[in-house]
């Protein structure tokens, strides 16, 4: 009889342990199909698409000068103009800039050809690109540098004190250091400097005299605006 209460006890214990058992197994299963999958995460690269609104100031270098005029030199007016740069992000860190303005310039003569006092006015669009490294180490804060070449296109010639004037379009290098300030995603502020190497050749008439000569712009652009990143 104690053998007989023994097997039946052993049996009830078995079929409860196999209950909870399978309670146990039902359970985990949800929490099994809901678990995140291991592995590496993938991260969306964001929109490597950029664009710049800017007012820039155009600062050039008093130089230049007329071929066969010893003493003779060259002076420059400085403007404030409209820019709009457009930058594409190979990588976080590097990026391509095309900057697109246009201004004028009234130029006047200096030294020994002081006299012809404001001698024509020419209009320039200097396109130009840069290549720039970007630090992404500083939060919203984010420094870059630059450099690239530039070609610039003188139209709408007129001539003042002189006959006739002729700057010729040319190439130029340039170099670059800002900054942009994210407020969120999107939007930003944006501080620029660049310096443009520029010192295109010119042909001028001067009383029937034909003159050639070499104007040293080399601007000094400065540039504050707002960044949008697509």
């Amino acid at each position: 009889m104690a053998r007989k209460r023994m097997g039946v006890a052993r049996a009830v214990t078995a079929a409860v342990l196999m209950m909870v058992g399978q309670q146990a197994v039902a359970a985990e299963l949800p929490q099994a199909a809901s678990a995140p999958q291991t592995g590496p995460s993938v991260t969306e690269w964001p929109n490597p698409w950029q664009i710049r609104l800017r007012a820039l100031g155009v600062i050039t270098k008093d130089s230049g000068y007329v071929n066969a005029v010893p003493g003779s030199g060259l002076s420059y007016s400085d403007t404030v103009t409209p820019e709009l740069d457009i930058s594409y992000f190979f990588t976080d860190n590097i990026a391509a800039e095309l900057i697109l303005g246009t201004t004028y310039a009234n130029i006047a003569g200096q030294g020994t050809i002081g006299g012809l006092g404001n001698i024509g006015k020419v209009w320039l669009l200097p396109p130009t690109l840069t290549l720039q490294y970007h630090f992404t180490d500083f939060g919203a804060f984010k420094p870059y540098v630059g450099a690239g070449v530039n070609y610039t296109i003188f139209y709408n010639q007129d001539a003042g004190s002189a006959d006739a004037l002729n700057v010729k379009n040319t190439f130029g290098t340039a170099l670059q250091v800002g900054f942009d300030y994210m407020v969120d995603q999107h939007w930003g502020v944006n501080f620029d400097v660049k310096k443009l190497f520029l010192k295109p050749d010119f042909d001028v008439t001067v009383d029937g005299a034909k003159l050639t000569g070499k104007a040293a712009l080399d601007p000094w652009l400065l540039g504050a605006g707002v960044t949008y990143r697509f």
